[in-house]
Order: structure tokens, then sequence, then C-alpha cells
């Protein structure tokens, strides 16, 4: 399953599982991705499929690995990962050297476990109010699922996970 970034920071108000999804579609990716964020309706943990959640390596959009598989990022370490593997934008740019992510931090809202937070998710990433408050993780601390809270005005990287694994049918 591929790990991507929006081409774009954004702050607490987003509609990032449509960002990630027409990204993905410009990029002219055919499966369909999901915004890796808890929300009012779903836990970050539960946004891939479960058949998919055990076998799976989750990787980046040249496919190097970044996790075993999807429930390696909640095993409670705070989803730990090689920093010397590059996460890529759908653009295909390197989140972690480009200057368009002035600060490299991830909006989660969730646990290190993948559980919402919903005093610390931007009211269901519907507010960009400085007054409301999101869970990130900066992301120089090789952790996806840091337990940091921030200002919903910042404007944070938004990752976006391949949800569901569908083989190449001329495969």
């Amino acid at each position: 399953l591929h790990l991507a970034a929006l081409n774009f920071p954004l702050s607490g108000d987003m509609r990032a599982d449509f960002q990630c999804f027409r990204q993905a579609q410009l990029a002219g990716l055919t499966s369909t991705y999901r915004a890796f964020l808890s929300s009012h309706l779903q836990d970050l943990a539960t946004v891939v499929r479960k058949t998919d959640r055990h076998h799976l390596p989750i990787v980046n959009l040249q496919g190097e690995t970044l996790f075993s598989n999807w429930e390696s990022i909640f095993d409670g370490n705070g989803g730990q990962f090689n920093i010397h593997v590059p996460i890529y934008s759908f653009d295909g740019r390197d989140i972690m050297t480009d200057s368009s992510w002035p600060q490299k931090v991830i909006w989660h809202g969730s646990t290190a476990n993948g559980i919402r937070l919903v005093s610390n998710y931007c009211e269901a990433w519907h507010t960009a109010d400085m007054g409301a408050m999101g869970q990130a993780s900066p992301l120089n601390t090789g952790k996806l699922l840091d337990q940091k809270v921030y200002s919903c005005n910042n404007q944070f990287i938004v990752l976006c996970i391949e949800n569901s694994f569908v083989s190449d049918p001329q495969g």
C-alpha cells in the first residue's frame, strides 16, 4: 500500500479525503486513497481494509518500504519509520527536503495506537481556528504518530494512504 503526501500543506480546515482522492487521480494512480487522519467517522487505525492490514507492506511512491504492514504503525511505538526512506508527494517531491513544506510535521489526530482524539483533531478537520487544537507529529522524530498538540491554524503535511490493494488485472 502506498503512502504519499498531498502536494501542499494544509491547516486544520481541510477536505483531506477528497484532496487525497483528487491528487491521486491527477497523478494517474487508480486505487483509492484516504487521508492518514482520524476523523469523526473513523479511527486512523481502521482506514485500511481489514483484509489488507497484515500482509501488505506500506511503501512510498517509489516502492521503498516504510513499514512492514499497516498494523505495525499502530503497535504503540508511535509509528517509527526509517527517516532515510523518503515520503513523496503525489507530484513526486520529497517532503523532508522540499521547501513547499516548511514545517516537517504531519497532522494525524490520533493516539499512538491510531484511535481518534476528539479533543485534538481540529473539530473533525473543519477548523483552522487558532484556539482549536490538533494532534500532529514532527517527522524529525522518525515517527508518524508522535504525540504533539498544535494550533489548527498551522499549515502541516497531510499524508494519504492507499486504503485497498487492487492487483493489476493485466499483471
